[in-house]
């Protein structure tokens, strides 16, 4: 079978950080803590915070709420505790980036995997930790509709859920693994993850984004290593085909 040339050029990653805090706060008559929960939350030791803001003037600015219970840094031996919502925020501000942003694999040939790497670093202060989810728009498509399926790995076996082998040149689609800080099971911590691949979840069919980092722990600089592997046969329509997979990363309070 003849090998056919296959250009895969800009495939693009839409890094989206969407931020979500929410806060509930009650009053009682003495210095308590109370649980509140509905369907879809649970707050845990709200408090009333009566205001806040980030006042300033020429040459000072200010972040500040007022109502804190018990507001302040206390130390013991071998302790440190800084309660308020603004120790919070200069501790580890939450930020979060992808490196790079696009992604080319350059001409393809068929039985011959191509894999690309990107990086996803986090830092989180909020008490819930943080969670990191990836969805593509749809699979790698050229401008005449044509396709390269997401793979279900050597066994068929593989899906935006759940990781198997794919280590077969005779395995074709496109796919990923990870290793790093805060990666879901099965993929490892310390290294390369081998051969255990997943496709990512599919925003056109419907399923829903899939956690590729998560922590319940506060933490800096958390970072982990995708690699992206793409792999055709000697019937691939030749074109240029492209996605767009967005990942969002969401603190938790």
């Amino acid at each position: 079978m003849r090998n056919r040339k296959l250009k895969v050029e800009s495939l693009a990653f839409s890094v989206s950080v969407l931020i979500f805090g929410l806060f509930a706060f009650c009053l009682t008559s003495g210095v308590l803590a109370a649980q509140m929960e509905s369907n879809q939350f649970k707050i845990q030791m709200p408090n009333l915070n009566f205001s806040s803001g980030s006042p300033s003037s020429t040459n000072f600015k200010l972040g500040f709420t007022a109502g804190q219970t018990g507001p302040g840094v206390y130390t013991s031996t071998g302790f440190i505790v800084r309660a308020g919502f603004w120790y919070l925020k200069t501790i580890i501000p939450f930020s979060f980036s992808v490196s790079p942003t696009t992604i080319d694999f350059g001409t393809l040939t068929a039985n011959n995997p191509v894999t690309q790497t990107i990086t996803l670093t986090v830092s989180a202060g909020g008490a819930g930790g943080y969670e990191v989810t990836a969805q593509e728009n749809k699979p790698l498509t050229s401008s005449a509709s044509n396709t390269i399926p997401d793979t279900t790995c050597d066994a068929s076996d593989c899906d935006e859920a759940n990781a198997a082998t794919w280590s077969q040149d005779t395995t074709y689609g496109f796919g990923y693994t990870m290793h790093g800080n805060d990666v879901p099971t099965p993929f490892p911590t310390a290294g390369p993850a081998g051969n255990l691949y997943k496709q990512f979840a599919d925003r056109s069919l419907n399923e829903i984004p899939e956690a590729v980092m998560s922590s319940g722990q506060v933490g800096r600089s958390r970072s982990s290593t995708t690699t992206l592997k793409v792999n055709i046969s000697g019937t691939q329509s030749a074109g240029t085909y492209q996605n767009i997979i967005t990942f969002i990363a969401t603190p938790r309070y």
